[in-house]
């Protein structure tokens, strides 16, 4: 049998919206289900969720595929999650979340880590601060 991954044709078929996919929820740690939702947004690492009046983080994204008519199709998406609040400190940067002090030059420009010297923060009063040059 041939393969037929260069040209036209490509057995993958993958859809980019995954708004109308079945997102499961899971509870990272205690690897629990907090069930199927329909999300509004296209849900990334380092994000947030609210649900049932909880705030979550995503940790991690895990798309599950399905061989159909000859294809493989998303067939539902499996969010990780942690309890979490928003951090204050947390602002958009170059079309990015980050969280800290963007200015220094310690920070880790994550969702998720504020720097490697004082992950906890607060930042503005931190004593390794370094500016950016």
């Amino acid at each position: 049998m041939r393969s037929h991954l260069s040209g036209a044709y490509h057995p993958l078929t993958f859809v980019m919206d995954l708004t109308t996919v079945r997102t499961e929820v899971i509870l990272s740690q205690a690897q629990t289900s907090l069930g199927y939702h329909t999300l509004e947004q296209n849900p990334q690492p380092g994000g947030y969720l609210d649900i049932e009046g909880q705030t979550y983080q995503i940790l991690e994204r895990r798309h599950r595929y399905r061989f159909k008519a000859g294809r493989y199709q998303l067939h539902h998406v499996a969010l990780y999650v942690q309890k979490s609040q928003v951090p204050d400190d947390r602002r958009l940067l170059d079309g990015h979340w980050v969280i800290g002090d963007a200015s220094c030059s310690y920070n880790a420009l994550s969702p998720v880590l504020r720097c490697a010297v004082n992950p906890m923060g607060p930042c503005d009063r931190c004593f390794h601060y370094q500016p950016l040059e």
